[in-house]
């Protein structure tokens, strides 16, 4: 009598790691992720703390995922540090950053740290599975309005206030509402020397040299209203 056959384990299936702050996302994403044959949710996380610890435990198992598709504005830890350190510690997972447009400066970050793919939230189910599949293959993925903006910027690179990423842009009021750099990397919740960089490409891409300059433009830009 012939024992029962054993299914035989499958390498076909793509492993995904969901991170996400919001629950009703991760559970949207899941649904339409899980009746495709070739991938498979690995896990799913709420920030970018849980996502790496989540990472640690799999790796003692040897059970990675081969991509993770993360959110970059949560909490504890943003998308932007996460796939920097997940690129750095796991680079065989690849990473797909998935969020709102107008973070046009978080691409920059997230692809400079390895990201192997970028789609806005408002993507079709079709982009963000091919998006995966790109980067498990090694490519990289953009979302057309993204790419779009992407080679605007080389083309044409912005100049004046346009120049400022919103961070640098929270920066420059900040600036102008006569914070020190101390100050400002306690408002911000960055360090002192993070503050003092942004502090200095704000400078520089407005063509400055004194932080009294910089609250002028501030305020001829109405970002922050005339000292009275």
């Amino acid at each position: 009598m012939n024992a029962p056959a054993v299914p035989t384990p499958t390498n076909a299936e793509l492993r995904v790691l969901i991170v996400d702050d919001h629950a009703v996302v991760r559970r949207g994403i899941r649904a339409y992720l899980e009746v495709l044959d070739d991938l498979e949710v690995a896990a799913e996380a709420g920030n970018g703390l849980e996502a790496l610890e989540l990472l640690e435990s799999m790796a003692a198992y040897g059970e990675l995922p081969d991509v993770v598709l993360i959110d970059l504005l949560m909490p504890k830890m943003d998308g932007v540090a996460a796939s920097a350190r997940i690129t750095q510690l796991y680079p065989k997972v690849r990473v797909v950053v998935l969020t709102s447009f107008g973070e046009m400066e978080r691409v920059h970050a997230a692809l400079a740290n390895g990201a192997s793919g970028y789609l806005l939230k408002d993507a079709e189910p079709g982009e963000v599975v091919a998006a995966i599949r790109a980067a498990a293959a090694g490519d990289v993925f953009l979302d057309p309005a993204v790419a779009r903006q992407l080679t605007q910027e080389i083309v044409s690179p912005p100049t004046g206030i346009g120049a400022l990423t919103g961070r640098e842009r929270d920066v420059l009021i900040l600036v102008a509402q006569g914070c020190s750099n101390q100050e400002i990397a306690d408002e911000l919740v960055i360090s002192e020397r993070t503050a003092r960089t942004h502090v200095s490409n704000v400078l520089r891409k407005l063509q400055l040299t004194s932080r009294t300059q910089a609250a002028l433009v501030a305020v001829r830009q109405g970002l922050v209203p005339p000292q009275s």
